[in-house]
C-alpha cells in the first residue's frame, strides 16, 4: 500500500491535547495555543485537553504521562520550550520520553523555518515521535512556527501519523 493509500485509510478526525510550555504566558496571552485550537478545529479535528504548564521538564513529563493514559487522546502538540535559553526544557523532556523519534519533523520544520526566518532557524529543537501509543510533536511557541508547521507538516500529517502509530 503507498502512501497516498495509507493517506485514504487514515481518520479524518484526531483527538488531540494542546501542551503551551511557558512561563509567562496566562490562558488569556496564550495566543499560539489558541491558534492551535483554532487550526485543528478548522480541519475537523477534536480538542481533547488544554494545558498551559511552567517550563519545568519533570511538570512537562507528568503532564505527558497523564496525557499518554487518557484514552481519548491520540496526538499530544506542545509549543514552547523549544530555544536554547537556559529555560527552554521542552526538548529534554520530551525527548527522554519518546519511543521513537521522528527525526523528519524536526529537519523539515528548521528547513522551512529556514527559508522564513534564515540562519536563527538551527536555534529550534523541534522534535516529534511517538509515546505509549500517542502521537508527540514539540514545536516552539512563537504564532509564526505554530502556523508553519501545523499548516506545512503536522495537519497534513496527523491522520496518518495516528494511524501508522496504531498499527
Amino acid at each position: 500500500m503507498g502512501h497516498k493509500e495509507h493517506k485514504a485509510h487514515s481518520p479524518t478526525v484526531v483527538s488531540c491535547a494542546i501542551v503551551t510550555v511557558s512561563d509567562t504566558r496566562t490562558p488569556d496571552t496564550d495566543t499560539s495555543g489558541a491558534l492551535i485550537r483554532k487550526l485543528l478545529a478548522d480541519h475537523g479535528h477534536r480538542i481533547a485537553s488544554s494545558h498551559l504548564v511552567k517550563d519545568e521538564p519533570a511538570e512537562i513529563q507528568k503532564l505527558l504521562d497523564a496525557l499518554a493514559n487518557h484514552p481519548e487522546v491520540q496526538a499530544v502538540i506542545l509549543n514552547g520550550g523549544t530555544g536554547i535559553s537556559k529555560r527552554d526544557g521542552t526538548h529534554e523532556a520530551v525527548v527522554k520520553l519518546l519511543d521513537k523519534r521522528l527525526d523528519g519533523f524536526g529537519e523539515l520544520f528548521r528547513s522551512l523555518s529556514y527559508q522564513e526566518i534564515g540562519s536563527a532557524a538551527m536555534m529550534s529543537r523541534a522534535v516529534a515521535g511517538t509515546y505509549r501509543g500517542k502521537v508527540v510533536i514539540s514545536i516552539p511557541g512563537s504564532e509564526a512556527a505554530v502556523r508553519l508547521a501545523m499548516g506545512k507538516l503536522i495537519l497534513p500529517e496527523l491522520g496518518h501519523l495516528v494511524r501508522e502509530v496504531n498499527r
